[in-house]
């Protein structure tokens, strides 16, 4: 007895158009090239209002955000069904294609070339504004504060190791090519990033004090002194 077995023919998805816009998934493309197929006018505006509702569901997110959203969606659709949709868009709209746009040009990266990366493109410029200071004790200081935003900068990438000061002090004389070193006697960099994060610390405690003083809203003080004096010469002047 011969069995007969019937083939089930399955379409992969590999096989379809592509989607151009994943967002809107497939099922939105699907309706909009079978909108084109609709031969009355007002059966096909109000079709593609639907489908322009479904899109807004589906990505709220980046829509409602910009006010230009509608406009978006309109010509997304557009696109979507191949530039060829035969409705009427809401006023204030127009369909453009996406080579229609104006782009803008690429900005290249500024050609510098750094050395020891790991401490950063602001040292450098710390660094260089450091060079042109004239020779005196706010020079020193100033290479000691870059010293020690150095060795912070430092320990992020590598905390699993102790940095000392001399290293840090090799690294900013070849860095400023030998113009910047430490005086003698300098204070430890420990010390001076101690106290950089101490002064963070308590300035962020003055603000959440602040804060739940004003319950939770940070008020200006300088404009709540302002109200303040003027009630007194309000008072005084009655």
């Amino acid at each position: 007895m011969t069995k007969i077995v019937n083939k089930v023919e399955i379409e992969y998805n590999t096989e379809k158009a592509t989607v151009r816009y994943p967002e809107y998934g497939r099922a939105i493309q699907e309706m909009l090239q079978y909108v084109k197929t609709i031969p009355e006018r007002q059966k096909r505006q109000k079709t593609v209002e639907y489908i322009i509702g479904l899109m807004q569901q589906l990505n709220p997110s980046s829509t409602r955000s910009l006010e230009d959203y509608r406009d978006k969606l309109w010509n997304h659709a557009y696109a979507i069904a191949g530039y060829d949709l035969d409705v009427t868009p809401p006023p204030g709209i127009t369909f453009r294609r996406e080579e229609d746009k104006p782009k803008a040009e690429k900005m290249p990266y500024p050609p510098t070339t750094m050395r020891l990366r790991h401490y950063g493109y602001n040292v450098q410029t710390l660094i260089k504004k450091a060079i042109e200071m004239p020779d005196g004790p706010k020079k020193e200081g100033f290479a000691e504060v870059i010293a020690s935003y150095m060795k912070l900068a430092y320990k992020t990438w590598n905390k699993e190791h102790y940095v000392s000061d001399d290293v840090v002090k090799d690294d900013l004389e070849i860095l400023s090519d030998g113009q910047l070193e430490l005086h003698e006697g300098h204070s430890s960099l420990d010390i001076l990033a101690f106290s950089a994060n101490k002064k963070d610390k308590e300035l962020q405690r003055m603000q959440q004090r602040n804060r739940s003083k004003n319950g939770g809203k940070n008020r200006n003080p300088t404009s709540s002194n302002k109200q303040r004096n003027y009630g007194n010469f309000r008072k005084r002047k009655k």
